[in-house]
């Protein structure tokens, strides 16, 4: 794409802009938003992206627009399972519900920053290396088996180096202070476990690039697309936790469709790899393929998802009636032999 520099500085001043008006939001009246308030944000968001995505197709044609919705649906669907680790890193650091959405937006800022610096680095390997494809390849066919081998069977969350090197050199409050980030005690300023937390979920969410970044490249080699499809996906996703935190546990399929994405992009990267060097039976895959697989996989993983969780909710409900009616049995099995004994004086 021949994107001035305009082009650039405009779309970063509009995001910043957006996420500077959702932190003064969060930060001037710190809630636990309601099931209509996480709805509506999330549909704004997402309208934000179709939005831009329609942009790309007026202005630059059917490719960067497919380009930038593949990206961004493989973003999103990955960020879905990123709320999984979410989860626990709250129910561990135990943040009070009415500042978890501080907590995840200044995360989610943070891990913005370090992945346009990591989406810098990758394209700029790829631009002159052409053997990172293979191994940008490589990676997603390794993580695909992983999640395809692991399920949906979760890992308890493990303090990566730079949180433990930040627990050790600052020190902590025993308690949080609201939302404040530090605060006074035993007559000296320290950190509170607010400020641990939001470090919790940039960092996360920065090893999680090492999967997503890799699978963005694997569908465009656009730098400029490559950081508005993380952009959009990282921006919904506070809304996102408090929309679908309670039908994560429903996703019980959402691993396996994941792997199927990252498998597919990961042998495509190393094909067009091979077509680029001249590789006759190497194919160069379409990027309208490319995002009717991504589409497909997905909403087929979504559908078997909640017909299982239905069909396991209904098992429960029947087993639980069931033992209740034995219950009820042995109550009246036990009357009636009461009844029949002879009374005693």
């Amino acid at each position: 794409m021949d994107l001035s520099l305009t082009t650039w500085i405009v779309t970063l001043v509009v995001l910043l802009g957006v996420i500077a008006l959702d932190f003064v939001i969060v930060a001037r009246h710190p809630h636990e938003p309601t099931l209509r308030e996480a709805t509506l944000w999330v549909v704004f968001y997402v309208a934000l992206a179709v939005i831009f995505g329609v942009g790309l197709l007026i202005a630059s044609g059917g490719r960067y627009a497919g380009e930038f919705f593949a990206g961004w649906l493989t973003e999103y669907s990955l960020s879905v399972d990123n709320l999984f680790v979410f989860i626990i890193i709250m129910g561990k650091f135990a943040v009070p519900r009415q500042y978890q959405q501080k907590v995840l937006l200044i995360g989610v800022a943070l891990a913005l920053v370090m992945r346009g610096i990591f989406i810098a680095l990758g394209a700029e390997a790829i631009s002159r290396f052409d053997w990172v494809f293979y191994i940008f390849g490589a990676f997603l066919i390794y993580t695909a088996w992983k999640l395809a081998t692991t399920g949906d069977d979760e890992e308890e969350f493990k303090e990566n180096p730079v949180l433990v090197a930040v627990r050790r050199v600052l020190p902590t409050t025993d308690g949080y202070r609201g939302a404040a980030l530090t605060a006074k005690q035993a007559g000296r300023w320290m950190v509170t476990p607010m400020l641990i937390v939001m470090v919790a979920i940039g960092t996360t969410d920065l090893l999680f690039a090492l999967d997503s970044i890799p699978a963005i490249f694997g569908l465009t080699q656009e730098p400029y697309l490559v950081f508005t499809a993380n952009a959009f996906a990282l921006m919904g996703l506070r809304q996102l936790y408090f929309l679908i935190g309670g039908l994560l546990d429903r996703l019980v399929y959402l691993s396996y469709g994941l792997a199927v994405v990252l498998g597919f992009i990961g042998v495509k990267l190393i094909l067009e790899a091979l077509h680029h060097e001249g590789v006759a039976w190497a194919p160069e895959i379409p990027i309208l393929v490319s995002l009717g697989v991504i589409v497909v996989t997905l909403s087929i993983t979504a559908i078997a998802s909640l017909v299982r969780s239905a069909r396991d909710a209904r098992s429960v409900t029947d087993a639980a009636a069931e033992g209740g009616d034995e219950d009820d049995d042995g109550v009246g099995s036990e009357r009636d032999a009461n009844d029949d004994a002879p009374e005693r004086v």
